[in-house]
């Protein structure tokens, strides 16, 4: 399975309204084709009517639905650090990464792919990291990890410098969800 460059992770409490389904509406009508569904805080059968909602937008476009965490089962899943790689293990598995011990255990897990992050001072979640920068991306993209993804104050300008320094693409979570439109920048700025 290809993944696409651009993954976009939800936020549903940055949203316009709240309104989850609406913007990543708008963002799959920009282009996005790789959704990360998060909304762990929800219970499971309201986040089960969200994946679908959100499944049903990506279908039509060849979109592809990742669920975050083991609490769904999900043929396409995204781990946190601490979740196990539940058994049966999902079809596209992914992982959440900040450095290179972790990069390790992704790769010999045996991950498709991980999200590293921050590489940059994130609006989304002041305060985390201390940021990556570019040149430790470069150097961590090396772990063995078939697909890095760049996270964490990702903008448009910046996907040049982080596809140039070996990631896969990028990952993006807060300026997509407070203007889905966007997306167009940022697969504008993908070669």
């Amino acid at each position: 399975m290809r993944l696409p460059r651009l993954l976009v992770l939800t936020d549903r409490t940055q949203c316009p309204g709240g309104d989850l389904v609406s913007t990543v509406d708008k963002a799959v009508a920009a282009g996005a084709r790789a959704v990360v569904l998060r909304e762990k805080d929800l219970p499971g059968d309201e986040r089960r009517r969200l994946a679908d909602a959100v499944h049903a937008l990506l279908a039509p476009a060849g979109g592809l639905l990742i669920v975050a965490g083991t609490a769904l089962p999900a043929s396409h899943m995204h781990l946190a650090v601490r979740d196990a790689v539940p058994t049966p293990r999902p079809a596209l598995l992914g992982r959440s990464c900040h450095d290179a011990g972790e990069l390790r255990r992704a790769a010999a897990e045996l991950c498709d792919y991980v999200t590293l992050s921050p590489v940059f001072a994130s609006p989304s979640k002041p305060g985390y990291g201390p940021a990556l920068g570019l040149a430790t991306l470069d150097a961590l993209v090396t772990a063995g990890v078939p697909a890095v993804y760049a996270l964490g104050g990702v903008r448009p300008e910046d996907v040049a410098g982080c596809l140039d320094a070996g990631a896969r693409g990028v990952a993006v979570m807060g300026a997509v969800m407070r203007d889905p439109a966007i997306v167009s920048d940022y697969l504008g700025a993908i070669p």
